[in-house]
């Protein structure tokens, strides 16, 4: 007898059956997870999460872009970085990680890197300052710098709370 006659007359049993069945089922499904976009969202949390805590403070694509860009020559020492709204504030500590101070001169900015002296011109007035970045910020929308309060009495914005300045980065 051929081994396709004792085949043709063996029976399967109905518990071999259901397993074979389930088997088939899951296989089918976990392909199914691997292709669909939810399974690829989850397997990529792991990476995001990741690359989140190597690089913390990479906030500034949650502010609105500053106002305006001037073009600058290579020869000119200043740098233009744009127009926009500065407003006060006062913390404990900054995002580099020093205390924050009210009587000294810095700042807080989105992008831009820790230690860079920034000259803040008030518009309306004229009046200017140099100010150390130490921090991040604002979180307001359309703000572009955040202030000292010495820095703010030193142009004369504390009774407004906000105004507009021109922003330079000075080296």
């Amino acid at each position: 007898m051929s081994c396709f006659a004792r085949a043709e007359n063996a029976r399967i049993s109905p518990a071999t059956l259901c397993r074979v069945l389930l088997a088939i089922i899951g296989a089918a499904s976990l392909a199914a997870c691997a292709q669909s976009p939810v399974g690829r969202q989850k397997a990529d949390l792991g990476t995001h999460r990741q690359a989140a805590v190597e690089r913390p403070h990479r906030v500034a694509a949650l502010h609105p872009r500053p106002i305006s860009r001037a073009r600058i020559n290579d020869g000119d020492a200043k740098q233009s970085v744009s127009h926009g709204v500065a407003s006060f504030y006062s913390d404990t500590e900054t995002a580099s990680g020093e205390r924050f101070d009210k009587n000294e001169l810095t700042a807080a900015h989105p992008s831009l890197p820790f230690g860079t002296k920034l000259r803040v011109t008030d518009v309306s007035s004229g009046r200017f300052v140099t100010v150390r970045i130490n921090d991040r910020g604002p979180y307001v929308r359309g703000r572009v710098v955040d202030i000292s309060p010495s820095a703010a009495e030193a142009l004369g914005m504390v009774d407004k709370g906000v105004t507009n300045v021109r922003l330079d980065v000075v080296r």
